[in-house]
C-alpha cells in the first residue's frame, strides 16, 4: 500500500524541481537570456500536472502539496502569458525592465496605493496576484527590482500565519508611496480575533 505514495511522492518532487526550472527559464526569456519561451520545459509541467491529477493523491500531505504546486504553475502560466501578451501588442507588462524615476516621482506626495486583505491566501490566489502585480508596478515606477511570485506568496503566506497564530483571523496589506519610496506593510484588522474552538 505504500509504494503507490511513494511513487507520487517521487513525481511530486520531480514536479516542484521542473517548476522551479521553468520559472527560470521564463524569468531568463523575460530579461532576454533566451530567444524564445521554454515551451518543452512547459509541455513538461504541463503534462507532469496532469498525471498527478489523474492519480489524486489520497494522503492528505500529498494532497495539499499537490494543490499548491498546480496552483502556482495556474498563477504562473497566467503571469506568463499576459507578458508574453503585451510583448507582442508592443506594451509594458508584468516583466518591463523597469523605467528611470522621473524627477517628479521622487518629490510625490505619500499616497495609499493598494489595500488587500487576506484571511486564508492559498485560497485566495487571485487576490494575491492582483496584489503582487500592484506590488510590482509601484517597484518599477520608483525604480526598483520586482520580486519573484513565488517568494511574495509565500511571504503573504507567513504574514497572514503569523497574524493568525497570535490571534487574527485577517491580515491587510498595503502598498504606499513614502516619500519617493515604495512601503509595503502588514497589519491584523482591527476586530479580528480567533474564535474560541
Amino acid at each position: 500500500m505504500a509504494e503507490p505514495s511513494v511513487d507520487v511522492d517521487r513525481e511530486l518532487e520531480v514536479l516542484e524541481t521542473e517548476l522551479k526550472r521553468l520559472e527560470a527559464e521564463y524569468n531568463m526569456f523575460f530579461s532576454g537570456r533566451l530567444p524564445r519561451p521554454p515551451w518543452e520545459t512547459r509541455g513538461r509541467v504541463d503534462a507532469l500536472v496532469k498525471r498527478l491529477d489523474r492519480m489524486r493523491p489520497t494522503n492528505y500531505g500529498e494532497r495539499f502539496r499537490f494543490t499548491t504546486l498546480q496552483s502556482r504553475f495556474a498563477a504562473f502560466v497566467d503571469l506568463w502569458d499576459r507578458g508574453l501578451r503585451a510583448r507582442e501588442e508592443g506594451r509594458a507588462g508584468p516583466f518591463a525592465p523597469p523605467r528611470p524615476m522621473a524627477e517628479k516621482a521622487t518629490r510625490a506626495r505619500d499616497r495609499i496605493l493598494t489595500v488587500a486583505t487576506f484571511s486564508d491566501p492559498m485560497r485566495e490566489m487571485e487576490k494575491v496576484q492582483d496584489l503582487y502585480e500592484s506590488l510590482a508596478e509601484a517597484r518599477r515606477e520608483a525604480g526598483q527590482d520586482a520580486i519573484p511570485f513565488h517568494k511574495f506568496a509565500e511571504l503573504i503566506k507567513t504574514q497572514v500565519g503569523a497574524f493568525r497564530d497570535k490571534g487574527s483571523d485577517e491580515v491587510t496589506f498595503r502598498v504606499a508611496l513614502k516619500d519617493g519610496k515604495i512601503a509595503f506593510t502588514a497589519r491584523a484588522m482591527r476586530g479580528a480575533r480567533k474564535s474560541e474552538r
